[in-house]
């Protein structure tokens, strides 16, 4: 229910009873007040940057470390869930990264008897090199013998073979087990993230507002565990009927009145005005802070609102119910009654500003209700 704002001053306006013909004919005048226009706004209070916070993983609670109310760091340890299996393939994964590691240190038996097959295919080579350019040299001279010449030459061919078939084995050896490394590091990577998707933390600072899992309760991945939020004093969302946005500015002073501390009446200012309607119930969303005094610190309880979007002071003024139409009243006058069309201006839930076209000294007829 809209609620009437406090700061109205003037007195009610005097209904005068008239004599008209046989009947009593109920009549006003208009009269001077200050006039508060307002637009009604209903919503709630949500905390500063609130978020829901939704775990990782698929598995059961086995720790708890906070409770509804709780302030958290970035970081801090919410919850720790279930993790055997995840564990289970994380040391395996490590042992592999450690097998491959060891595999291409200085210790690698692999590749170490590689090395050592290369490096003794490199001394034959070597030697079978020199003897087939000696044997060739001398038989350039005329000295040996072609047969000789031809084992030496042979000698050569096969050791020179044997060097590259003994390197290729070893840099292959040395590709694959860097591949290898390669596998079991991401292995071991992805295992460590899955294992720490299991240790539930808060991404910032704030205060934990409620939490939706208990000690030996299951989750599953995207399942929301906590509510979170910033612990700056909560704000005000709040919903304007789409006839009345365009009287919205920020900085306009809000009246606000919570459910849950009954009438007492609390300031704020707008901050915010969405430009996208809700279609829904054809509503915008307009955002709100507190001000000053004593703020309700429950999060989520409803709210009222009136935000003044204008005043004035000393105005003439009439009672709506004195109104024909929007913008038309009767001037009872000399026993007679005319409908005359006056300029209005602001209005509430009670009164309408006159702008032009009757005098506070006017006489007019109050409409009743049948």
């Amino acid at each position: 229910m809209r609620f009437k704002t406090y700061i109205q001053t003037s007195i009610l306006l005097t209904s005068f009873m008239l004599a008209f013909g046989c009947k009593q004919v109920p009549l006003t005048y208009p009269q001077r007040k200050d006039l508060i226009e307002t637009v009604y706004a209903s919503g709630k209070l949500v905390s500063e940057n609130e978020y829901s916070l939704s775990a990782l993983c698929t598995g059961r609670i086995i720790k708890k470390l906070v409770k509804d109310g709780d302030t958290v760091k970035k970081g801090q340890l919410l919850y720790l869930a279930s993790d055997e299996g995840v564990r289970e393939r994380a040391d395996a994964a490590l042992i592999s990264y450690n097998i491959e590691e060891g595999n291409l240190s200085d210790q690698s038996p692999l590749l170490n008897d590689l090395k050592l097959s290369l490096q003794n295919a490199i001394l034959r080579f070597r030697n079978d090199s020199l003897t087939y350019y000696r044997w060739n040299s001398l038989w350039a001279e005329n000295i040996g013998t072609k047969n000789n010449l031809d084992n030496a030459y042979s000698n050569y061919q096969i050791s020179l073979n044997q060097q590259k078939i003994a390197e290729q084995k070893y840099l292959s050896a040395l590709n694959d087990i860097r591949i290898a490394r390669g596998t079991a590091r991401s292995q071991l990577s992805t295992a460590r993230k899955d294992l720490k998707d299991f240790s539930i933390r808060s991404d910032r600072d704030g205060i934990v507002y409620q939490t939706f899992r208990e000690i030996g309760e299951s989750v599953r991945t995207h399942d929301v565990v906590a509510l979170l939020g910033d612990s700056s004093p909560p704000l005000l969302r709040l919903s304007v009927d789409q006839q009345d946005v365009d009287k919205l500015r920020a900085g306009q002073t809000v009246l606000v009145q919570a459910d849950v501390s009954g009438s007492k009446i609390y300031e704020a200012v707008v901050t915010c005005i969405y430009p996208v309607m809700n279609e829904t119930d054809q509503t915008f969303r307009v955002d709100a802070r507190f001000t000053r005094g004593a703020i309700p610190p429950f999060i989520h309880s409803s709210v009222e609102a009136n935000i003044i979007v204008q005043k004035k002071n000393k105005v003439l003024v009439l009672p709506r119910t004195a109104l024909i139409g929007k913008d038309s009243v009767l001037v009872y006058h000399k026993g007679k009654e005319n409908k005359l069309r006056v300029q209005t201006g602001i209005s509430t839930l009670d009164y309408i500003e006159i702008v032009s076209g009757i005098t506070e000294k006017t006489a007019i007829r109050v409409m009743t209700k049948k």
